[in-house]
């Protein structure tokens, strides 16, 4: 079937189940860094479960492994995540849905279902792609989440085969396509450089909240350049 204005129902299937697929396989990514980091495979699986949202429980679990105040590594994963809010706001326009599915679609609201979503042309393009990536992500990465969990508490140190590198190698992969400006390869610079640089000298999971500045930092450096291009542009005419 066709939308008169929009792609085929099959071209926006075929790329929703492209993204699923592909990030919802990096769950087990999660899973064994999770569970190498002292959590249980249930406590694991939990948070798939209930936080679904790839890159605030690395953070969370990342903090936690090296050391952090439960708080405060929370307190990170919280921020990391506040940004599906604002996909909400979007979304909820976009889709339209009833209000008795909008709490259950809530749960899909991340980074993935709402760039599928934003890439089609019409109402029912962003419904349809919003479901089918909200559904096989959902189930791929629980599922590769349990396995990923199991198979860490098999081989017992994660840290003697390398596995704890492979949560920040998974996030790096899922942010490198994201930063396509100058200002947001700016902002990701500075991030990794406060928060390196911070590592020896705050608690565990402080410099993942202190990096989030860089984002501010990087658009106010992009505006004051904006204002001195408009002055000497001005300059220029007079």
């Amino acid at each position: 079937m066709r939308d008169d204005r929009g792609r085929p129902d099959s071209a926006v299937v075929r790329d929703a189940l492209g993204v699923g697929v592909a990030v919802g396989l990096s769950g087990f990514a999660f899973g064994v860094t999770s569970a190498g980091g002292g959590l249980t495979v249930w406590q694991t699986c939990a948070l798939s479960l209930l936080v679904f949202t790839g890159a605030s429980q690395f953070a969370l679990v990342g903090a936690l492994a090296a050391g952090g105040n439960p708080l405060t590594a929370a307190a990170g994963a919280f921020f990391l995540g506040v940004r599906n809010a604002f996909y909400g706001l979007r979304l909820s326009q976009l889709l339209a849905l009833p209000r008795a599915v909008r709490p259950l679609a809530a749960q899909w609201v991340i980074d993935e279902t709402t760039a599928v979503s934003l890439a089609q042309r019409d109402r029912r393009g962003a419904r349809i792609g919003f479901a089918v990536t909200g559904l096989s992500l959902y189930v791929l990465w629980n599922l590769t989440t349990l396995l990923g969990a199991l198979g860490a508490e098999a081989i017992g140190d994660t840290d003697a085969w390398g596995l704890d590198a492979a949560g920040p190698a998974v996030f790096l992969a899922l942010l490198a396509p994201m930063l396509r400006t100058t200002t947001e390869r700016a902002a990701a610079a500075l991030a990794v450089l406060l928060g390196l640089g911070l590592l020896p000298l705050l608690p565990g999971g402080v410099p993942v909240l202190v990096a989030a500045l860089a984002a501010p930092l990087a658009l106010w450096a992009e505006g004051r350049r904006a204002d001195r291009a408009r002055g000497d542009a001005e300059e220029e005419r007079r």
